[in-house]
């Protein structure tokens, strides 16, 4: 089930929301949490049957492990020896399941291209958001092992790990700051201005996904799949159609998410932090998708030394996760390319040779470029390491470098503009066929460029997150609101999954 779609809209929402508060209302705490958790589970299962079992086998098996740590004593001797072995099995556990759905035909094809060998791949179906749930997991496992966590009921696990919202495509969420809001009775009341507020930042989520990163997805996906003959011009506009579509569809979701949360006045972290107006890749990834970044500090980057072990080291432990970054976001080398650029980058910077002025915190770098000098090398390098990002090969990502930098003009770019043949422009569209055709592929290239034009005002603006939790909500805010949510939902005919549905 998407949030974009009217089954989600018009039927889940309003019984989701209708019987969580009723029982709330009278008293019925534990089987308000029950039937959340149920029906998130029917909004998990909508896609795929399958993909329940594999969730509940998941959750019943870390359970059971936190469960099986609370029969040990805290006076045994044998408490700091088991706590390992459950730590070892935890990570192998949760690890295990997500190498075998998503990186298991991957592996195979590299020990075949390696050792000439002709095993055989399983083409196994990979269920959405199990990078998601699988990680929250695993926080909580480690933390628990760790003597970090207590154990906790089994509907809050449920809930804590199934809560809708974030199920499939984040925020990546911990234990400690979900499983205290569902318990807190205070949070069980309807809350007018939090659910005001929720459904002015679901609307502004679904405008992302729908009017924008649906509108640059039908430039990018047909500039990608013709990689081979784009010139230079069309490869920039192609490159930042995605890098658009990109942005405004996962920051899309994860607005959606933290609204629906305020709807069930349930708090959830932030995601992104205007991440385009980064003038520094290190203060790129402070703000881009925050709640990966948190988890791979916190469980990766930390136990490894962090920087506590020498400047050296702390660079290479700072290149290890961005490659485990990229190999998390797919199972390709071209993901590890993307993560391994992106490390080599904020080791550069980590490095203080060069630095922004007025964002280099304690640490000067030894030379200054001023903020929008930082912030064109920030957002042009992004968008090259997409190239590795989007492309289905290695060989397809080295060729948009060559097309980049060849120089050449094809005309191409009419091709990729001329795809945004949408609904929108239907009648300016008919009226130039009848009184200048001629006229009508210069008028898809000067709506392109107003797209673009728009999408680095909106880039420029604070993040829909402040946007919907500051100021009054004015009468003409409202009605703004409301002609937002009736364009969406008139373009819902043409329905899209999320990208990061993918990872």
């Amino acid at each position: 089930m998407l949030f974009n779609s009217y089954i989600f809209i018009f039927i889940f929402l309003p019984l989701v929301l209708t019987g969580w508060y009723t029982l709330n209302h009278y008293g019925r705490y534990s089987l308000a949490k029950f039937f959340l958790a149920g029906m998130s589970l029917w909004f998990y299962g909508y896609f795929n049957a399958y993909y329940l079992a594999i969730i509940l086998c998941s959750i019943g098996a870390n359970y059971l492990l936190s469960y099986l740590l609370t029969r040990v004593p805290d006076s045994s001797p044998r408490v700091v020896f088991l706590n390992r072995v459950g730590l070892f099995t935890g990570i192998i556990l949760n690890l295990g399941i997500l190498f075998y759905f998503k990186y298991y035909d991957f592996f195979i094809e590299n020990i075949n291209f390696a050792f000439h060998t002709d095993y055989t791949l399983k083409h196994i179906l990979l269920p959405l958001g199990i990078s998601f749930f699988t990680f929250q997991q695993l926080s909580f496992i480690i933390d628990r092992c760790l003597g970090k966590s207590e154990h906790y009921s089994l509907l809050n696990y449920v809930t804590f790990v199934t809560f809708f919202p974030q199920l499939i495509a984040g925020p990546i969420v911990l234990y400690k700051e979900m499983i205290p809001q569902f318990e807190d009775t205070s949070k069980r009341s309807f809350n007018p201005p939090s659910f005001s507020r929720g459904i002015y930042l679901f609307i502004l989520g679904l405008t992302k996904k729908v009017l924008l990163a649906d509108t640059f997805a039908l430039m990018a996906n047909y500039g990608f799949a013709q990689t081979f003959s784009l010139d230079s011009i069309s490869t920039v506009a192609v490159i930042l159609s995605y890098t658009f579509e990109l942005y405004f569809d996962f920051s899309g979701y994860s607005d959606m998410a933290m609204g629906l949360g305020k709807m069930f006045n349930i708090e959830l972290p932030v995601n992104f932090n205007a991440p385009y107006r980064a003038c520094s890749i290190k203060e790129f990834w402070q703000r881009w998708h925050i709640t990966l970044s948190r988890f791979f500090i916190t469980y990766v980057y930390i136990p490894l030394g962090g920087s506590k072990k020498g400047r050296v080291r702390m660079l290479i432990n700072t290149f290890i996760i961005f490659l485990l970054s990229g190999l998390w976001h797919g199972a390709a080398w071209t993901y590890v390319a993307w993560g391994a650029m992106h490390g080599l980058l904020v080791v550069w910077d980590n490095l203080g040779i060069i630095g922004v002025k007025g964002h280099d915190g304690k640490r000067p770098a030894r030379f200054q470029i001023p903020p929008w000098l930082g912030w064109i090398f920030t957002f042009t390098l992004f968008n090259m390491s997409l190239f590795f990002f989007r492309s289905g090969s290695m060989k397809a990502a080295i060729q948009l470098f060559k097309n980049l930098f060849s120089g050449n003009f094809t005309g191409k770019i009419y091709e990729i503009a001329a795809q945004l043949d949408i609904s929108e422009i239907y009648v300016i569209r008919q009226a130039l066929d009848l009184t200048a055709p001629d006229f009508v592929k210069y008028m898809y290239l000067i709506f392109m460029f107003f797209l673009f034009i728009l999408a680095f005002w909106l880039i420029s603006k604070p993040n829909a997150y402040e946007r919907a939790m500051k100021g009054e909500l004015t009468s003409k805010r409202c009605w703004g609101i409301c002609i937002l949510l009736i364009w969406c939902i008139v373009s819902l005919s043409q329905v899209s999954t999320f990208l990061y549905f993918n990872f």
